[in-house]
């Protein structure tokens, strides 16, 4: 079998996996927004780690933001309402479908929100297209994730800024599909902040900053786990 068979057969269970997780996962506190101070910690979050400097104190957003692996579209409706004009990209379809009901549902007319299908490795989207890039609890789940983050910068302008929401899962045994793939993924179960640092230095990022994410308003409950924001530029 060669490596390109055997990594489509890892994504295949990957996106089984999650697209039969779809239709509950944003009922889980930590994984979907439940009340008003939840959503508004995580809107301080996201825009403290999405600002990439231009416009300082002027309070201008509407940065261009990809937000990979977006699931059922948590992170790319806070996104938009801090007022990004926001694609979201996901591999599993139920997870999009999910994400495409809510936007309808949230009906902002003045909030620019899309979705399209899309591998995290081999994005269908033009080169530096974006000023941001987003990413929550993905990085773990890719086989390949230095070719993940190449391609994530590819499509970030130069000077842009990737944005990964992330933590340390360090789980007993592997669950569901991933018993037969947690090998193949070189991330599975997270890493510490200081270990994807060294990730993100490889790939080439540059100016990387990390802090923790451990507030309980943001998961709904005390963390279980090591949970941080991590961030680096794309070299200009």
């Amino acid at each position: 079998m060669t490596r390109s068979d055997r990594d489509g057969g890892v994504k295949e269970l990957v996106r089984r996996h999650w697209n039969g997780r779809a239709a509950t996962f944003d009922d889980a506190s930590h994984h979907g927004i439940h009340g008003d101070e939840q959503r508004e910690r995580w809107l301080s979050v996201l825009r403290e780690w999405t600002d990439t400097g231009d416009d300082a104190g002027s309070g201008s957003q509407d940065r261009r933001v990809l937000d990979v692996g977006c699931g059922t579209g948590v992170v790319s409706l806070l996104l938009a309402e801090l007022g990004h004009d926001v694609t979201g990209v996901d591999f599993a379809p139920e997870m999009l479908e999910r994400a495409r009901t809510k936007a309808r549902a949230a009906d902002r007319p003045d909030r620019s929100i899309a979705f399209c299908r899309g591998d995290a490795e081999a994005l269908p989207l033009p080169d530096g297209a974006f000023d941001v890039v987003t990413a929550r609890h993905l990085i773990w789940t890719l086989p390949n994730p230095q070719t993940a983050l190449a391609e994530w910068q590819r499509v970030l302008e130069p000077g842009g800024r990737l944005v990964l929401l992330e933590g340390y899962w360090d789980h007993d045994e592997p669950w569901d599909e991933y018993e037969a793939v947690h090998e193949d993924l070189p991330l599975y179960d997270g890493r510490p902040a200081d270990a994807l640092r060294e990730e993100l230095e490889r790939a080439g990022l540059r100016d990387i900053e990390h802090e923790p994410l451990s507030d309980p308003a943001l998961w709904g409950r005390e963390p279980r786990h090591e949970y941080y924001g991590i961030a680096g530029t794309v070299p200009e």
